[in-house]
């Protein structure tokens, strides 16, 4: 049974009050996330069922295919960027010949997961909460309980299973396209040779930032997946709490997407 509790704040509550209430919601929230997870990770062993690749494999359309313009868009940009701000700098030192390195390491280790898991928690993560969200306040949850159809299982699961698929594969899509979109800013804006570029970028590239990099893209999957479909399932107050839920989602994974960023990158790369 999927529990829902709405926050409330006594108007009688202090500062100090509210602050505690807050830290407890919290508290619960993350438990209630962490059980969902778990119960998930538990269901995929009826992800080979027919019906179950089904959906998989549909949710792997929605959050992969359907994603590939946005994000080749932000990805060729975001290696041009790279590739201009650090080649006018190492420009005064005549150096500008190394940006290949900068930017497919740059892609690699951090950029190309983190640009890839935001797009997808705004594109992606909010359209998951405002569904499932729709999907409770309309009592459709409580139906499949009645039918003795677990919600977990039939709509959380599918979406994990795609999502720890897809944002790997995407993040490694958008470091190529970044490494690109760099090229192109250093042989046309700085006068660096196409070969003199790939060689350094992959020169100074180790496979072990590749390895980073879909490790940090499985996590932030999981991650948005896992925060949308909790915010889904908790909403309530109709319509209104559709609303709340896609955007407590979306911040959400937002923020636990910095921070899950950086731990892996401080346990890496100590």
């Amino acid at each position: 049974m999927i529990t829902r509790e709405p926050e409330y704040f006594p108007p009688s509550l202090n500062m100090l009050g509210r602050i505690g209430r807050r830290a407890l919601f919290g508290c619960r929230a993350a438990g209630r996330a962490g059980v969902l997870l778990a119960r998930a990770v538990a269901c995929l062993r009826y992800a080979f069922s027919a019906r179950s690749r089904h959906e998989i494999v549909m949710q792997m359309y929605v959050s992969g295919v359907r994603s590939l313009g946005v994000i080749t868009v932000v990805a060729v940009f975001t290696g041009m960027i790279l590739s201009l701000q650090t080649g006018l700098q190492l420009r005064r030192f005549h150096q500008e010949v190394n940006i290949g390195a900068a930017v497919m390491v740059s892609m690699l280790r951090e950029m190309g997961p983190f640009m890839t898991a935001l797009i997808l928690a705004a594109c992606v993560g909010s359209a998951m909460a405002a569904r499932l969200a729709t999907m409770t306040v309309s009592e459709e949850i409580e139906a499949l309980e009645l039918m003795s159809i677990d919600p977990v299982r039939f709509l959380v699961m599918p979406r994990l299973a795609a999502m720890a698929v897809m944002t790997p594969v995407l993040t490694f899509y958008a470091s190529i396209m970044g490494v690109l979109g760099g090229g192109l800013v250093g042989v046309t804006q700085l006068d660096v040779a196409w070969s003199a570029y790939f060689y350094n970028a992959t020169r100074y590239a180790a496979v072990k930032d590749l390895y980073v990099g879909l490790l940090k893209a499985l996590l932030f999957g999981i991650i948005i997946t896992i925060v949308s479909c909790h915010a889904g399932f908790g909403a309530t107050q109709g319509a209104q709490g559709v609303g709340y839920a896609t955007r407590r989602a979306v911040i959400t994974a937002f923020l636990l997407i910095l921070v899950a960023g950086y731990i892996v990158t401080r346990l890496l790369y100590e």
